[in-house]
């Protein structure tokens, strides 16, 4: 059987050139090696064609990593605001939180790309548009969308590739590393060590959106020098 690259224009009626198989097969690299992996030579290799092939359905990797970002956040369902802030800002990265579980590691994207589609800034919109009627000026409206966008990245991220040092969920590594933990010597280390093997990333990424909502509250009503 000749497993072997195709190179040049895919076969004719070849479906799995299609933008979508593309995007698809991006995501694929991203989920198995993290962002930095993707390029088009290891998409094509995804897709079992050479990477010229991809250049007829997308401009090449920055474009590619751009709908990447896209595709992540044209997926999330977004809630139904209700005009109370706190709550409008928490539903929010609630459901960007569903939408990228199933592509953790692609969320860091949406920190750095280009957002190509009006799908894909929904959720910016949605998020400037709370955070404009609580009364924060344009500017900085767009300052704390990036500091909550990294709050809730950076929790995603986490969640996706915590290792011990982040506390683990099930029994047995629980007092494999709180025992690790209390051997360092390090007082607060030892004293937090129960708290420190363990980590509910559910519970965790609440408090982390809650601090993130609490201090872009208290900040919109701090008079300004």
């Amino acid at each position: 059987m000749n497993t072997t690259t195709r190179r040049g224009r895919p076969r004719k009626g070849d479906a799995r050139l299609s933008r979508e198989a593309i995007l698809t097969a991006a995501l694929e690299v991203v989920d198995a090696d993290g962002a930095a992996a993707v390029s088009m030579r290891t998409v094509g290799q995804r897709l079992g064609v050479d990477a010229k092939s991809l250049y007829h359905h997308i401009d090449g990797k920055e474009a590619l990593l751009d709908a990447v970002a896209g595709h992540v956040l044209g997926g999330i369902d977004l809630p139904d605001l209700t005009g109370q802030p706190e709550e409008d800002l928490r539903a929010i990265a609630q459901s960007f939180r569903q939408a990228t579980r199933a592509h953790p590691q692609a969320a860091a994207l949406v920190l750095t790309r280009q957002l190509p589609s009006i799908a894909a800034l929904a959720p910016v919109e949605a998020v400037l548009s709370v955070l404009r009627k609580a009364g924060a000026s344009p500017e900085e409206a767009v300052h704390l969308l990036r500091s909550l966008l990294a709050v809730v990245v950076g929790s995603l991220l986490r969640e996706a590739g915590a290792g011990p040092a982040f506390g683990v969920t099930d029994e047995a590594g629980i007092a494999h590393r709180r025992a690790e933990l209390e051997q360092t010597g390090l007082p607060a280390v030892v004293e937090c060590a129960p708290h420190l093997a363990r980590c509910d990333h559910e519970a965790e990424f609440s408090f982390a959106v809650d601090l993130a909502v609490a201090a872009t509250m208290q900040r919109l009503v701090t008079p300004r020098r």
